[in-house]
């Protein structure tokens, strides 16, 4: 049995403004109808695949329900990381969950966030890798080259890839991410395979391979997974434990340092979306070199990726060449095509002057829905709520603001100081300052309010919650 490993806690800030720290490109559908992590999800199920154990974080984790629920895939384990560590002590703590259960089965793991248009050819090379996993190796991954692309790093081959055609080949060494030339000169010795991050191995043998390489996180992560508590579909790792466990990829942990390591080359298409660029040539840019997406038009444009992600909001380029240009309802990115890894300068700048857009999604995300402002001002704001059918926020009170609920779509069940009644589309309610109240969707559809909030502090902070079926805790999001 193949347990897939799906890592989904990165921020994938090259890809603001659509990818943001509280809702990260993994979750989005950046290249088609479904998003990359369902897209991932997907791509490792079926025959001879378990279900996914995920590792994501606290924020992440009813998106990752939801998400893997829209595309007809049962979670296996989900297991919350308290903050991030790198994927060393990510692979650790899957390896340790699974070895409980299974530490014979093998283990593929695979970020989230990844583009592999053939999912039949990435499972037949899996499959390449197989007995060579079950046999005590370390499998890894490589594409084959498509440019001298300078943002990956690369595998050195001990043997010749011949026709790419997959099977385990010795890995000689990992290659850091090279400048220009020495990049150019590793795609014409054609010994060279870019770095995927994906891995294939046995439970009893990537632990061994930490006892060996990496003995000093074995302690911390055991006993965050050892003492970590269950929350419903999930598990919390114990925080004190995680915090005491490296930040260090797994690559540097374990991979460099091992001498059991196979390479399974992979032609079959690929991509992480680490920049726009690379968006612009996974969307098949036209004759023109131009991409549009959304409600975006380009005029005598070329090489040039237009894409609105705003309802209504129109994007117009007029003979631009080499432009990217995002534009979504809060932050519109405009930038020279062979910048496009420099746009994580332009999210450091705008954490630097507290920009809100620097980390926070229009859409506020919850495992109820989510919402988004409409309108702000000093004393009010203006939101559109969307929850989901059957859910419920939780029993709250704020202590700052009132709020009028006034129902646009379907029916509401509002429960005010222990009062409750059903709201319909075109009625309202009030809420005042300080009442206890719950919102719920009874019915079978969507239901959509507009919520107007009034006082001295319109903070997310500000909320108190006697009861909640997701079991959130106190804060912003819980």
């Amino acid at each position: 049995m193949i347990y897939p490993v799906l890592l989904c806690g990165g921020s994938g800030t090259r890809l603001w403004p659509l990818s943001r720290k509280s809702y990260p490109k993994q979750f989005v559908p950046l290249t088609g109808e479904e998003t990359l992590f369902q897209a991932s999800a997907r791509r490792l199920s079926g025959d001879g695949f378990a279900s996914p154990l995920v590792l994501t974080n606290s924020d992440f984790r009813f998106i990752v329900t939801e998400q893997l629920a829209g595309a007809g895939i049962d979670p296996g384990a989900i297991l919350i990381e308290p903050e991030g560590r790198n994927t060393a002590p990510a692979v650790l703590a899957a390896a340790l969950w699974l070895e409980k259960s299974d530490p014979e089965g093998l283990m593929l793991v695979a970020p989230s966030d990844h583009v592999v248009p053939d999912a039949d050819a990435f499972r037949a090379a899996a499959a390449a890798g197989l007995q060579a996993a079950q046999a005590g190796q370390l499998v890894t991954f490589g594409i084959k080259p498509e440019r001298a692309e300078t943002g990956y790093g690369y595998l050195e081959l001990s043997g010749d890839p011949g026709d790419f055609t997959p099977r385990p080949i010795g890995l000689k060494r990992f290659v850091e991410k090279p400048d220009a030339a020495k990049a150019a000169q590793m795609l014409a010795s054609g010994q060279y395979l870019w770095n995927a991050g994906i891995f294939l191995f046995s439970v009893k043998t990537i632990l061994a391979a930490f006892r060996q390489h990496a003995p000093e996180l074995l302690a911390p992560v055991q006993q965050a997974v050892d003492q970590g508590q269950p929350d419903l579909g999930f598990l919390r790792l114990d925080p004190a434990a995680w915090a005491g466990a490296g930040d260090i990829s797994i690559d540097y942990a374990v991979m460099e340092r091992a001498d059991n390591l196979s390479v399974v080359p992979y032609a079959g298409g690929w991509s992480d979306l680490g920049g726009w660029d690379a968006v612009w040539r996974e969307a098949g840019p036209d004759a023109a070199g131009v991409v549009t997406s959304g409600p975006a038009t380009a005029i005598d444009c070329a090489d040039s990726l237009l894409r609105s992600e705003g309802d209504g909001l129109e994007l117009v380029g007029i003979g631009l060449k080499d432009v990217i240009a995002v534009a979504m309802p809060d932050a519109v990115l405009v930038a020279a095509a062979d910048r496009a890894q420099d746009v994580k300068q332009a999210v450091a700048a705008l954490k630097g002057k507290q920009a809100r857009q620097a980390t926070e999604f229009p859409k506020d995300h919850r495992p109820w829905g989510w919402f988004e402002s409409l309108a702000v001002g000093d004393r009010f704001q203006v939101k559109r709520i969307h929850v989901h059918p059957g859910a419920a926020l939780s029993l709250q009170s704020h202590h700052h603001r009132a709020e009028h609920w006034i129902v646009v779509e379907g029916t509401a069940k509002v429960t005010v100081d222990g009062t409750e009644q059903l709201v319909s589309e075109n009625q309202s309610v009030y809420i005042p300052l300080g009442a206890v109240h719950r919102m719920e969707n009874p019915g079978k559809v969507p239901m959509v309010l507009i919520e107007v909030q009034t006082g001295s502090y319109l903070g997310e902070d500000d909320i108190i919650r006697y009861d909640d079926i997701y079991a959130r805790g106190q804060g912003a999001k819980g």
